[in-house]
Order: structure tokens, then sequence, then C-alpha cells
């Protein structure tokens, strides 16, 4: 598991416990991405030898913050939890199954689809979520319904090969790009979701969104490439 966190003393701790909680979890690395608040003093605080703790020295952006993380997991899965309450650790299980079974690569949680609650929110962030998933389609051909979504688990040698560059939110459009244009076998699971507001702390703004319609054509041309290049053409 990995766990980026910038500025987020007032859930961190609680959110680190919900993980620690499921008896599936090996490991939890915590990637401080320059918090300037209390977030590194909560987590140092927790007594539990699961914990692993990176520090950024500044902050560097989610997706670097992830990189940090994914180059230390010890496998044999890996997933994405952020340090806020807004996702369920108990989901988890459900998206390990595919990859247990040894029939998925990757698994995303999807927000959009089975039956589990869902706080009601904002209308403009599920129809931009479903634009920038609708594009990420068409751009790689795969018929996910929650691409930007923060619950994705991988097969450790799957995401430690990933050449990934985005340091902020763009991670989400790159990592989708990349593992499509590999092949890798890619599966959904409906989890529930508890959105915060802005005022609760919720990071993510309208420039990151017209920054992923970029990075969505950017790593499309990518992915072509890739995909010529490993067919020989």
């Amino acid at each position: 598991m990995v766990m980026p966190a910038f500025n987020e003393h007032k859930t961190i701790a609680q959110s680190i416990s919900r993980v620690l909680a499921e008896p599936f979890v090996r490991e939890i690395i915590v990637v401080d991405d320059g918090s300037t608040d209390s977030t590194l003093e909560c987590v140092r605080a927790l007594d539990d030898p699961r914990i692993r703790v990176i520090e950024h020295r500044v902050n560097r952006g989610k997706g670097a913050a992830l990189r940090t993380g994914f180059a230390q997991a010890l496998g044999p899965y890996v997933a994405v939890h952020d340090a806020d309450l807004e996702y369920d650790p108990a989901d988890l299980l459900s998206l390990l199954g595919p990859l247990r079974d040894g029939r998925a690569d990757v698994v995303f949680g999807s927000r959009f689809i089975g039956s589990s609650e869902h706080r009601v929110l904002y209308f403009w962030h599920s129809v931009g979520n479903r634009f920038l998933t609708l594009l990420s389609n068409m751009a790689t051909n795969i018929n996910l319904t929650d691409m930007e979504t923060c619950y994705k688990v991988f097969r450790v040698e799957v995401i430690q090969g990933l050449d990934l560059k985005e340091d902020r939110f763009g991670f989400e459009p790159e990592v989708t790009a990349k593992v499509a244009a590999k092949g890798y076998r890619i599966y959904e699971v409906g989890i529930s979701y508890s959105g915060r507001t802005y005022a609760e702390g919720k990071k993510i703004n309208w420039r990151d969104g017209v920054r992923a319609v970029y990075l969505i054509g950017k790593y499309s041309i990518v992915a072509r490439r890739h995909t010529r290049t490993a067919d020989g053409a």
C-alpha cells in the first residue's frame, strides 16, 4: 500500500488506522510530500511495524510521491490509498480478487458502478470525471467507467516496470494509458465513496482537469508509438 500525503494532519492517523485494520495489508508506505503542517509527526507517532515513512523535503506532487512509494514496495501487489477518508480500505479485498486468482494485472475501483453507498456532492465533478474517462477510453480503446479513481491495485512488477513521469494528478491518465498500451489485463470493481468538500481539504481543481485532457492526448500518442514499435512496424 502506498499513501501519498500533503498537509493531511486532520485525517492521516485515522486513514492509516483504517488501512491497518484490514488483515490482508502487509505494509503501508507513507510518502510525506513536503507537508508544512504536522502530518509527518502524526505518522511517526503511530506504532506499527507495517508503517514505513519516506519524506520528500519539498512538495513535488501526488504522482512524484507515488513513484517514490512504488519503487519501495515489496509486493506482490501494491495499491494506492489517499491520506483522507474518501475511500474505504475494506473495498480493497474485492479489488485484490482478480489479481490473486490470476485473471488481472491491474484492477481499478470504480465509484460509478455497483450498489455501494456514495456521498452526494458536486455535480460538475462527476460530469468532469466521466468526460475525462470517456476521452481516455477513446484514446486507449478500453472501457473503464472511472479513470480518475484513487483506488488502483497493481501486480508490483507491473507498476515498477512503468516509466512514469507525471508529478501531480496527471498520474491517473498517464498510468491508465501506459497499462493499456502494454496490453495488461485490466479489471474494474465497484467501490463506495465518501468524497470531501474543498472546505474539508479536497485539493484537485479545474486546472488539473484541463491538464488531464492534454495528458490523455499526449500519452495516447506515446502509447500508439509503443504499440507500433512492439509490433515491429
